[in-house]
């Protein structure tokens, strides 16, 4: 079975430019990650649309609530038949394990990751909300918590993977945004790393957006980054 590395971000403003967008694309080479204002335009109806298109879906919706609740909307999303679903670390403990448990609980159990810290916050954002230390130690902190949570992985930039590795070790799921073949404009992206240095770099999934969503040939685009990181 292929295993793409590729996530696919679904940035579109309407379900019908995502399709448009879709219908140019292969199960085979990618994955797709259908985020929040996606989903809240098309809801659970677009979701199985592309999962019945044979694509893998991480439903990047980061729950964040009292663990019951977290609870029954990850017993949802798995019922809907994503491959990947995520909670924010943050959370704590208990409602990553009680999200967990629901999705062993379900016949079919997607992937389930944590996220730790946002990428556009910074040590002044951490301490206003009384966060103490750098956003690199409190990745690392809730990437381990994560962990012995029962979660399969966490959502992290590429820098950070090598040292999540570290703490996590090598079967824990790495989901690295921010990717940007070294073509690519970086747009708004801060923290970028090339696809071939994300996955040297210890990243086990590369979420892309833009330099394929907005490429003249998409699908070339596309092609293109899974020639780059053939066999690593």
């Amino acid at each position: 079975m292929p295993d793409p590395k590729v996530v696919v971000a679904l940035d579109f403003p309407s379900v019908a430019r995502a399709t448009s967008f879709i219908n140019q694309m292969k199960p085979n080479l990618c994955r797709l990650k259908i985020g929040k204002e996606l989903f809240a335009i098309g809801g659970p109806a677009f979701v199985e649309s592309c999962i019945d298109k044979g694509f893998d879906v991480f439903l990047d919706l980061k729950y964040h609530d009292i663990p019951n609740t977290v609870a029954k909307a990850c017993q949802a999303a798995a019922k809907m038949g994503v491959w990947m679903i995520n909670v924010h670390a943050l959370g704590g403990r208990k409602m990553m394990e009680a999200a967990k448990e629901a999705v062993l609980q379900n016949s079919h159990q997607p992937i389930l990751i944590g996220v730790t810290i946002l990428t556009s916050m910074e040590e002044s954002d951490l301490k206003e909300v009384g966060l103490v230390g750098t956003p690199h130690d409190n990745v690392l902190r809730l990437a381990k918590l994560a962990s012995d949570s029962g979660l399969d992985g966490v959502v992290c930039s590429a820098q950070e993977a090598a040292a999540i590795r570290e703490v996590v070790g090598k079967d824990f799921c790495l989901v690295t945004p921010g990717i940007r073949p070294e073509t690519a404009d970086a747009n708004d992206q801060k923290r970028i790393m090339t696809p071939e240095a994300a996955l040297a770099a210890g990243s086990s999934y590369l979420v892309i957006g833009r330099p394929i969503t907005q490429a003249k040939d998409p699908i070339q685009a596309l092609v293109d980054i899974n020639e780059s990181i053939k066999g690593l």
